[in-house]
C-alpha cells in the first residue's frame, strides 16, 4: 500500500474531527481495565488468566516459524538498519554509563577525594534518568523517532567529551547528572526504534539482541579500560572521549536512515487534513492525558515490574566485582574477568530468552528465567575458584539478563500503542530510580552481616537475600501483569492522531485483529 492509499484509508477509519467527537470515551475504571487486561484470556476466568502459561496460538492466526534463520530472513534490509540503529544506540549508552565504573579509582586520585564519592555519580545519573525519560519520551511520541534520537546521541556526546575535560570533583558531577538527564532519553527510542520496524514473529528474538546491547556496551568499555586507557597519555579520559566518538556515530547513523513508517503517515494525514503543527500538537497533549486516565492501573503496576527488573539486575551485578575481591581475595584483574565472562553469559541469555518468548509467551519466559537464576544462584555465591565462581556468573547473569532480554518486546506490545516511548521509557526509568540503592543497601547490610571471626562483609550471604526477595516480588509482578503478545503496534495511530491515547494494546494482538478483520469483511458482504 502506499502513502497515499494509507492516508485515505486512515481518513475512513479516522473520520472527521464530527466524527471523531462523537466517538465515546473509553473507561477509566480499574475493572474495566482489567478487563482488557489479558489479550489471549479467551473463555478463562481472570484469575486463571494471571497464572501465565505457554501460549497456545489463537483462534485464525498463522502459525509462526520457529526456524531463527527464517525469522532473522523475514527481516527486510531496512528493517535491519533500523534495528541496527537503535541496537546502536542502547550499546554506547550502556558504554557511557559504565565508563565511571571503571575509572572510579583514576577519578578518585584525579579529585583527590574517596572512592565512595565518585560513586555519587553513578546515584546522580540513575536519578536524573526519569526526567530524562519523560522528556525525550515526549518529544518522540510528539515529533517521531528520528530527529529526537539524533539530538539525545548528540547531548550525550558533550556531556561525554565534559566528562572527560573536568578539573574538579562539582564540575564532575554536575556533568554527569546533566548525562543522567540525556541517558534517560535513549532506551524508550531505541527499543521503539529497534522494534517497530519488523515483522511481529522477529520481535522476540530481536528483542533479547536488542537488549543485550547494554552488555555489550559494558564489555566494549572493558576492553577499551584494559587497553587504550592503560597506555593513553590522557589515561582516564580517554575512555570518555572514545564514549564521544560512538554517541556521534550513533547519531549519524540514525540522521541517515527516515523516520518509521507510522510518522510518516501520520504526517501524510494531517497534511492532507490541513490539520496545522499547533492544532497537532493541542491533540497530542489530549490524547496523552486520556492516555494517562485510561491507563492509569497500567503506569502503576509497569513501575512496579521495572522496579523490580532493575534490583534483579543493579542487585547481582552492582556489588559481585568487590565481593569477588573482598570475599574470595580475587586480584582486581581476576574480578573484572570474572565480569567479561558473566556478560558474555547475559548476551547468550538474553537472545535465547527473547527468542523463546516468541512461542511460549513474554511473562511466562520470564518466570522461567527467574527460576533459572535462582537454580544456578548457589555456583554463583558459594564456590572459592576462578573456574567455578566464574561459570557461576556466567549462567546467574544468563538468567538475570534473560528476562531483561524479553523486556523490550513486553513492554512495548502492552504499553499504550501510541505513547510507546514515553510508557516504556518512564517505566523503565522510574523503576531504575526505586532500584538505585541497591549497592547501597549491599554495602550498609555489610556492616552488620560478616563472614564468621573477621571483619569481612559477608556479601554472599548479602547478595543472596536481596535477590531472593527480589525474585519473590518480580514473580509477583509478572503474575499480576497484563498480556498482549505478537502485539502489531506498528499499525496502531500515533499520538497526534484523534483516538490515539485510548487504543487498547489488545485490539492489535495477531488473533483478534484477524478475527475483527474478518467480521469486518462479512459485515462488507452482507
Amino acid at each position: 500500500m502506499s502513502i497515499h492509499e494509507a492516508v485515505a484509508a486512515s481518513k475512513l477509519h479516522d473520520g472527521n474531527s464530527d466524527y471523531a467527537s462523537h466517538v465515546p470515551h473509553r473507561p477509566a475504571s480499574a475493572k474495566h481495565q482489567l478487563s482488557l487486561w489479558h489479550a489471549n484470556r479467551g473463555n478463562k476466568s481472570f484469575l486463571r488468566a494471571m497464572i501465565p502459561s505457554a501460549r497456545q496460538p489463537m483462534a485464525g492466526e498463522i502459525p509462526e516459524t520457529k526456524n531463527p534463520l527464517k525469522l532473522i530472513r523475514m527481516v527486510s534490509g531496512f528493517g535491519w538498519l533500523m534495528f541496527f540503529s537503535g541496537w546502536l544506540a542502547w550499546t554506547v549508552d550502556g558504554y557511557d554509563f559504565f565508563c565511571v565504573s571503571l575509572t572510579i579509582d583514576g577519578l578518585a586520585e584525579q579529585f583527590e577525594v574517596k572512592t565512595t564519592k565518585i560513586t555519587t555519580a553513578i546515584t546522580l545519573t540513575l536519578l536524573f534518568r526519569s526526567l530524562g525519560a519523560f522528556i525525550f519520551g515526549m518529544l518522540a511520541d510528539r515529533f517521531g523517532r528520528k530527529w529526537t534520537l539524533v539530538g539525545n546521541c548528540l547531548l550525550i556526546m558533550v556531556f561525554e567529551l565534559g566528562s572527560g575535560f573536568v578539573n574538579t570533583y562539582s564540575q564532575f558531577l554536575a556533568v554527569r547528572s546533566l548525562f543522567g538527564i540525556a541517558m534517560g532519553g535513549i532506551w524508550g527510542q531505541a527499543s521503539a526504534t529497534a522494534l517497530e520496524n519488523v515483522p511481529a514473529a522477529a520481535r522476540g528474538l530481536l528483542s533479547g539482541i536488542m537488549q543485550q546491547g547494554y552488555a555489550v556496551g559494558y564489555l566494549l568499555a572493558a576492553v577499551i579500560n584494559l587497553t587504550v586507557v592503560q597506555s593513553s597519555k590522557y589515561h582516564w579520559r580517554s575512555i570518555y572521549f572514545f564514549g564521544a566518538g560512538f554517541s556521534l556515530l550513533a547519531a549519524i547513523v540514525r540522521a541517515c536512515l527516515p523516520e518509521s513508517r507510522q510518522f510518516i503517515l501520520a504526517r501524510e494525514e494531517a497534511k492532507a487534513q490541513n490539520i496545522s503543527g499547533k492544532e497537532t500538537t493541542r491533540l497530542f497533549f489530549i490524547e496523552m492525558k486520556n492516555m494517562f486516565r485510561t491507563n492509569w492501573l497500567r503506569w502503576i503496576w509497569a513501575v512496579c515490574l521495572m522496579t523490580f527488573f532493575n534490583f534483579f539486575s543493579h542487585g547481582s551485578q552492582d556489588l559481585y566485582p568487590r565481593y569477588l575481591t573482598s570475599s574470595k581475595h580475587f586480584t582486581a584483574k581476576q574480578a573484572s574477568k570474572a565480569t567479561i565472562i558473566s556478560n558474555c553469559g547475559a548476551v547468550v541469555g538474553g537472545t535465547i530468552a527473547g527468542y523463546c518468548s516468541q512461542y511460549i509467551g513474554r511473562r511466562f519466559a520470564i518466570l522461567v528465567c527467574i527460576f533459572f537464576t535462582g537454580a544456578f544462584a548457589p555456583l554463583w555465591l558459594i564456590p572459592s575458584s576462578f573456574g567455578a565462581l566464574s561459570s557461576g556468573a556466567f549462567f546467574a547473569q544468563a538468567g538475570v539478563q534473560g528476562a531483561w532480554g524479553i523486556v523490550p518486546v513486553y513492554l512495548g506490545e502492552v504499553s499504550p500503542p501510541a505513547f510507546r516511548a514515553l510508557f516504556a521509557g518512564l517505566s523503565y526509568q522510574l523503576g531504575n530510580m526505586a532500584s538505585s540503592g541497591a549497592a547501597q543497601i549491599e554495602a550498609d547490610a555489610g556492616e552488620t552481616l560478616k563472614l564468621h571471626g573477621t571483619e569481612t562483609p559477608d556479601y554472599a550471604k548479602i547478595i543472596g537475600i536481596l535477590m531472593g526477595a527480589v525474585m519473590a516480588w518480580g514473580i509477583l509482578c509478572v503474575i499480576c501483569g497484563p498480556e498482549a503478545d505478537h502485539s502489531h503496534f506498528e499499525e496502531a495511530k500515533v499520538a497526534t492522531q484523534r483516538g490515539g491515547g485510548e487504543v487498547d494494546p489488545t485490539e492489535l494482538v495477531s488473533g483478534r485483529r484477524d478475527e475483527e478483520k474478518h467480521e469486518a469483511a462479512h459485515m462488507e458482504k452482507v
